[in-house]
């Protein structure tokens, strides 16, 4: 028995030094990249392939509203893509031998990335993941709705996985967990259907990174605890941070002229960011911290101050100010009573 216990007690405290020197780590490099951890699981870089499929959403189409969110664009999120004209293995084939030239890549993650990538008939949905098959992708993602994920294409997707031995990530567009803001964006769905689809997907081997909006005007720095507290919660594995840009022709553009509201300050922003990372459960992989938007058709992007330079000035006020993931993640198992046991 004597041996058991003392077995168990050094098992403990070897953990308790990984912890350790996990959170020194965390806190030197601020949070957790993304880039860093593809590079752990995949042994070297790794890039995306955005693919641009002739899809919809529910919520544009009249299944279940009109006009899609008010801040969505025509093009959707994927200016940066192909025509989704060409076909899937075209467009693969053409942004690999274009990145593969100029960074020498050699991994890659098809990333199904415009608008709500199961919002198609199954059969449909299945041949067009397949047809992203090949040498050097490692991974398929597929972002898509809360309310666009059943069981028939995680299914789909599992089979994939075992048949090919690819890993598979679904990346599901949230933007807030502040259900009156989700309201007033048209979003077509609230926190209820978002946690209903992590719980499906949480039975299958997959990946979840999560879309968040962190200067929406309707939401202030409690929304943007909330957010990382439900995510961390719910053991998401990744989340992706989005500044809003206003699009010309939208609802949202139309509101914006009209200054039926204000957009918070880029000070606002990166402070809101840090306050969201300091919540956050130092698990969880950080994609990115600030988008990027065409400039075209476009009334408000980042403050008219580049994606990159704000990243910087996030993650140098962090240094300042001793600051880094994970640091104020001391809510969940119960440790708000933990003094009132001790």
């Amino acid at each position: 028995m004597e041996v058991a216990e003392e077995a168990m007690v050094a098992v403990e405290e070897v953990f308790n030094l990984v912890k350790t020197v996990k959170a020194m780590t965390l806190k030197e490099n601020l949070y957790r990249r993304y880039s860093s951890y593809l590079k752990e699981k995949y042994g070297e870089k790794v890039y995306k392939l955005p693919v641009n499929l002739p899809v919809s959403c529910p919520n544009r189409d009249g299944v279940l509203g009109y006009g899609g969110c008010t801040f969505c664009g025509a093009e959707g999120t994927g200016f940066e893509s192909l025509s989704n004209t060409i076909s899937v293995a075209e467009q693969i084939k053409e942004n690999m031998d274009y990145i593969s030239k100029k960074y020498k890549a050699k991994k890659f993650i098809a990333y199904f990335q415009n608008f709500s990538n199961t919002y198609m008939p199954v059969k449909d949905f299945e041949r067009l993941v397949k047809e992203a098959i090949t040498d050097g992708v490692v991974q398929i993602a597929i972002s898509t709705r809360p309310d666009c994920i059943r069981k028939e294409y995680l299914e789909i997707l599992k089979s994939i996985q075992e048949h090919d031995k690819i890993d598979i990530s679904i990346e599901l567009g949230l933007q807030s967990v502040n259900y009156h803001t989700l309201l007033k964006i048209n979003r077509g769905h609230t926190l209820g259907e978002f946690i209903d689809a992590v719980l499906k997907i949480k039975n299958y081997p997959f990946e979840i990174c999560t879309h968040l909006i962190l200067n929406l005007p309707w939401d202030n720095e409690t929304d943007v605890i909330e957010n990382a507290k439900i995510l961390s919660a719910l053991s998401i594995q990744q989340v992706k941070l989005h500044s809003l840009y206003i699009v010309d022709h939208t609802l949202m553009g139309m509101q914006y002229k009209n200054k039926e509201f204000d957009m918070i300050s880029l000070e606002e922003y990166k402070k809101r960011v840090i306050l969201f990372l300091e919540y956050l459960s130092p698990e969880i992989v950080i994609q990115r911290l600030i988008g990027r938007a065409p400039k075209e058709n476009t009334l408000f992007v980042n403050w008219n101050t580049s994606w990159w330079k704000i990243r910087d000035e996030i993650e140098e006020e962090m240094r300042k100010e001793g600051k880094y993931q994970g640091r104020l993640f001391n809510y969940l198992d119960g440790k708000g009573l933990k003094n009132f046991f001790e």
